[in-house]
């Protein structure tokens, strides 16, 4: 990519080895390990099946539960993270303690309960065998890939630099002496003449100005922004910050030449460099590995048990109205990426809006019959589950909306300052907004101002376990068809 500015003409950035996304090593690391554990719980069972007398409960729901407290396990020792995967003896170690000791809590609740009849003791050590020993190979040859990728360096996290000068050059050189700093910097972004920051910095050039800063760190999939303007620079720190804060990356200001001493814990890391934290992402590596997993096995749950309804709804969009089942639009997703969502058509053919330049409203001519039906009970929507699963769309997550969509008469964008933050995280199939009753037509500003707010306050206050109550709500909440139409 080039960007082009007026004082340093067209530069481009650091060619992208291809970088691999680190939450999404980690959750498929995680996911291996229930598939794993599942796996391995079916096998023993199998394999016991004929000198186990007594009916065993299934293994199937005792390999989920197992897995998930494995899971939760070697989260808090820390095996789920880069740094401990890479590092074979550490892995082995976390991953031995984290397995044994649910498994033996799993010995000690089936002692207390007298049911060692139904869970033989057998049956608990062949399990706990296989999976110790696939899970074991398999973090050896984890381990070996991980230190492939690092020596490529396709796990380094992306940075860019904001300000020149000689604060960013000795940052720069600070963080190159840092051997486990663990960035790689892409270039440096400044507005100020050359006169007073020179070009390049370091071996950096000046890519471009804080106005260019957003959409480059979107197309370049940068993880980190790192300013170094002092702190008299206050009015320009803040212009900057209401630009960055839309943005799913995390934020530092350099504290290596700061003469203000804070405490320890008020420092962030980087190798030894200290630095202040403005922003962070949404979601840590965990969070997100965590929700892509409750993803993946909640739509694969759900297509199959609506499976029955969805071929029911695709018979009556084709059966009373010419044109294709399925109905496909560009919409604003994950850090203001164009995804293209599926539903099932609910308009006729000719009359379809693929950009949403018109909303559909009340009594709207270009909805089909069966398209009502289904557009208020939102099985036009169940479509999207295969989006989930593709990892274009999360089950939960602030709507996603069509690109040219209008709040009255303007793109919704102009409407709420900050609207692009919304898109910090996946959007989702349902939401905060949709549970309180903001779904449906946004006719009038107020509508999408309280549909932001609620996405936002999703944002910042996310967990499982909000993602779930948010879930267990959403049926309910289409009992209130007023603003859908």
């Amino acid at each position: 990519m080039a960007i082009v500015n007026e004082k340093t003409g067209p530069y481009p950035a650091e060619p992208a080895s291809q970088p691999l996304d680190q939450p999404m090593l980690i959750a498929g690391v995680a996911m291996f390990d229930t598939v794993v554990i599942i796996g391995a719980a079916l096998l023993a069972a199998g394999l016991l099946a004929p000198a186990v007398a007594a009916p065993m409960p299934s293994p199937l729901l005792l390999g989920i539960a197992m897995s998930a407290a494995v899971m939760f396990a070697l989260q808090r020792v820390w095996a789920y993270t880069v740094a401990s995967l890479t590092n074979l003896i550490r892995q082995a170690a976390r991953l031995i303690a984290g397995v044994l000791g649910v498994f033996g809590a799993l010995v000690v609740v089936i002692y207390l309960a007298g049911i060692e009849e139904l869970v033989p003791r057998r049956f608990v050590f062949v399990w706990l065998s296989l999976t110790l020993a696939i899970l074991l190979v398999s973090r050896v040859l984890i381990a070996w890939r991980i230190a492939r990728w690092n020596a490529e360096g396709r796990l380094t996290r992306r940075a860019v630099i904001v300000g020149g000068g000689r604060p960013s050059d000795e940052l720069i050189r600070q963080l190159r002496r840092s051997k486990s700093a663990g960035i790689k910097v892409c270039g440096v972004f400044d507005d100020r003449a050359k006169d007073r920051s020179a070009d390049p910095v370091d071996r950096y050039r000046v890519l471009g100005t804080f106005e260019e800063l957003a959409d480059f760190c979107r197309a370049e999939a940068i993880d980190l922004i790192i300013v170094t303007l002092p702190p008299a620079a206050e009015e320009r720190i803040l212009h900057l910050m209401k630009k960055l804060w839309v943005l799913p990356i995390d934020v530092r200001i350099s504290a290596h030449q700061s003469k203000l001493r804070l405490r320890p814990r008020a420092y962030t890391y980087i190798g030894d460099v200290p630095f202040l934290a403005v922003f962070d992402k949404p979601l840590s590596d965990w969070g997100w590995a965590l929700k892509e997993i409750e993803d993946r096995v909640i739509a694969v749950a759900a297509l199959v048990l609506l499976s029955p309804v969805m071929l029911a709804v695709a018979c009556a969009v084709k059966l009373t109205s010419k044109g294709p089942v399925f109905f496909k639009q560009k919409r604003h997703g994950f850090n203001n990426q164009l995804v293209e969502v599926y539903k099932f058509r609910s308009m006729f053919t000719e009359l379809s809006d693929a950009d949403a330049v018109k909303l559909v409203s009340n009594g709207d001519p270009r909805v089909t019959p069966v398209g009502r039906f289904i557009r208020k009970t939102s099985l036009d929507e169940l479509p999207q589950l295969f989006n989930v699963l593709k990892g274009e769309l999360s089950l939960v997550g602030p709507r996603p909306h069509a690109a040219q969509a209008k709040a009255g008469t303007r793109i919704y964008n102009e409407v709420v300052e900050g609207y692009y933050a919304r898109h910090r995280m996946k959007p989702g199939m349902t939401g905060l907004a949709q549970i309180h009753g903001w779904r449906g037509e946004t006719d009038t500003e107020e509508k999408l101002q309280r549909r932001v707010e609620l996405d936002i306050q999703y944002i910042d206050n996310w967990s499982i376990w909000m993602d779930l109550y948010i879930l267990a709500m959403t049926p309910l909440s289409l009992l209130n068809a007023e603003n859908a139409y």
